[in-house]
């Protein structure tokens, strides 16, 4: 029977360290770490992921600034929020949900954001920072993704690490610090050819690919650890809908280790946003020249 790793219970001691070291740079420096949200539309599960953020952010002490702004939204105006946030000395992290409208360029308005302020890890300094091994603010879920792999694995140094999924918000990224830790990791997507061997010979599975159930029981070899980065709502026949996973969770009983689906990579996710926003008020606080300004275009 393989091992549940309970991303519930892992994300609450995160958040439960967070919480503590949220009071305790309060008392010693006086700063109450400080996160802006920022949410264009009503993209209903937007709202909810928004909603859910603020919920835990305020639960931990963090301060919380939420901008909601209508669909109708112009660029211009998204981007004059944000320079406002980057010299707001009480905002320490910024988060804007994504998607956007159509009609704003995304990687415009996460290219604006001051990168010590980038708590998705989005910003292409950040990402920049992760390729080459160095102190840059990750990406949530492949932060969180790790964190979960570190429960249960000890020594990452040559183990063989497939990755399903090519985004740069999860893919690849993890991707990054598998490699940093050492392993040897081949990078797939759901177009890769013999997709179901490749998976065969690995020790950890990443998979993201937005695909229910796409990883069979019988890709996986007997003690491999699954890590399922996938959330898909389905419909059974008089029964509503459902969340499941990219890889088929009732198939994985030889698995070393796996993740639910709901309550394994999802509330680590959050958790690990708590996490960076509390990183980056320390850091702020330690180079506070460096802090509350707007990177130089081209940076």
């Amino acid at each position: 029977m393989a091992h549940i790793i309970d991303g519930k219970a892992i994300a609450a001691t995160i958040s439960a360290e967070v919480a503590s070291g949220v009071a305790a740079i309060a008392a010693e420096r006086g700063i109450v770490p400080g996160l802006a949200v920022v949410l264009v539309g009503e993209d209903p599960a937007s709202q909810v992921y928004v909603g859910r953020k603020l919920a835990q952010t305020r639960k931990v002490g963090i301060r919380s600034f939420e901008h909601r702004l209508p669909a109708e939204t112009g660029e211009a105006t998204l981007l004059a929020l944000i320079d406002r946030l980057n010299h707001d000395t009480d905002v320490h992290g910024i988060l804007v949900q994504l998607p956007l409208p159509k009609h704003i360029r995304a990687d415009r308005v996460l290219d604006a954001i001051d990168p010590r302020k980038d708590v998705d890890g989005f910003h292409p300094v950040n990402v920049g920072r992760l390729s080459i091994g160095t102190d840059g603010l990750v990406p949530c879920t492949p932060l969180g993704c790790m964190l979960l792999l570190e429960t249960v694995i000890d020594d990452f140094r040559g183990l063989k690490a497939v990755v399903i999924g090519k985004s740069n918000i999860v893919g690849k990224p993890v991707a990054m610090l598998l490699l940093e830790r050492e392993c040897t990791v081949t990078v797939t997507h759901i177009l890769t050819r013999n997709l179901p061997d490749i998976v065969r010979g690995a020790e950890i599975v990443v998979v993201a690919a937005g695909s229910p159930g796409l990883v069979r029981g019988d890709w996986v070899k007997p003690g491999a650890v699954v890590i399922d980065v996938g959330i898909n709502r389905i419909g059974e026949a008089g029964k509503g809908s459902r969340l499941v996973g990219d890889a088929a969770f009732d198939e994985m009983d030889h698995a070393g280790a796996v993740t639910p689906v709901p309550g394994g990579v999802g509330p680590m996710t959050v958790a690990c946003l708590l996490r960076n926003t509390l990183l980056a008020a320390r850091r702020q606080d330690e180079a506070p020249d460096q802090a509350n300004s707007s990177p130089k275009k081209g940076a």
